[in-house]
């Protein structure tokens, strides 16, 4: 993708945006940074949250 390609490039260039964007996503709550990315970052993704989710609900119940 031409636009991934240019990102890339940018922050190879000027790593701190790369930072920058990090520290936005974290205060937002930007998800997207998660679900791109390839099918074992997308599994790892969703693995973690159904585990979170799972111990959340046996938490609840008790």
């Amino acid at each position: 993708d031409k636009h991934e390609k240019r990102k890339r490039e940018e922050y190879r260039k000027n790593p701190m945006i790369n930072f920058a964007d990090s520290v936005n996503r974290a205060q937002f709550g930007d998800l997207r940074g998660l679900t791109q990315g390839g099918c074992l970052n997308q599994i790892i993704t969703t693995v973690i949250i159904i585990v979170v989710l799972f111990f959340l609900f046996q938490l609840i119940n008790k």
